[in-house]
């Protein structure tokens, strides 16, 4: 299968989405191309909505790409002192280059002690027009993780992705349910982020 380079944006597309209702993605843990490392998303019709494929295991430099190849967030790892690091979510209308707004999130892990294994608690900081606070959270339910805002209200949830007779698909299938009026382009970046985080892309 022959390689799809990751584009910038046209005038016309939009690195935003969002919905009146609750809606429901299907992530395969897998890149569409052979080698690759990543994920697709499909949407409750089964057309791909979001992908992310990286040729080169050691790039530091990820991208969220919508179904065309188009760029909606350019994922950038940092690192302070080469004691702390935290990732970087630059969308697609922005210059990273020279862009005094500066990413449109971070996030970082939650400094404490680790309980068990398992996925690790995160912060996400967002830029000066979107001020809200949000937590990356493990679950002890039958969800693997969601993600909520500074009130505690849940903004979306991933979970391992069920058949209709109720049997669990394979650990790289998974389920999101993303809230109403929440940006979906945006819970997107973040389940790369923290897939990266816990090395599981």
């Amino acid at each position: 299968m022959a390689k799809v380079h990751p584009q910038k944006p046209n005038s016309s597309s939009s690195s935003s989405y969002f919905s009146s209702k609750q809606e429901t993605f299907t992530i395969w843990m897998k890149s569409l191309v052979l080698s690759g490392k990543g994920c697709t998303v499909f949407d409750s019709s089964g057309q791909i909505l979001y992908r992310v494929d990286n040729y080169n295991c050691k790039c530091r430099d990820v991208y969220l790409m919508d179904f065309k190849g188009e760029i909606l967030f350019t994922i950038l790892k940092k690192e302070k002192f080469k004691l702390f690091s935290f990732w970087e979510g630059h969308r697609s209308t922005v210059n990273t280059e020279n862009n005094p707004k500066g990413p449109s999130f971070q996030v970082r892990k939650r400094f404490g002690v680790s309980r068990g294994r398992g996925y690790s608690a995160c912060e996400v900081g967002l830029n000066e027009d979107q001020p809200f606070r949000y937590t990356i959270e493990r679950c002890n339910t039958n969800s693997l993780w969601k993600i909520v805002d500074k009130f505690g209200r849940s903004l979306a949830e991933v979970k391992r992705k069920q058949s209709r007779c109720g049997v669990l698909l394979g650990d790289d299938v998974l389920t999101m349910v993303v809230e109403p009026f929440v940006d979906h382009c945006l819970i997107m970046g973040l389940f790369v982020v923290y897939s990266l985080i816990n090395c599981q892309m």
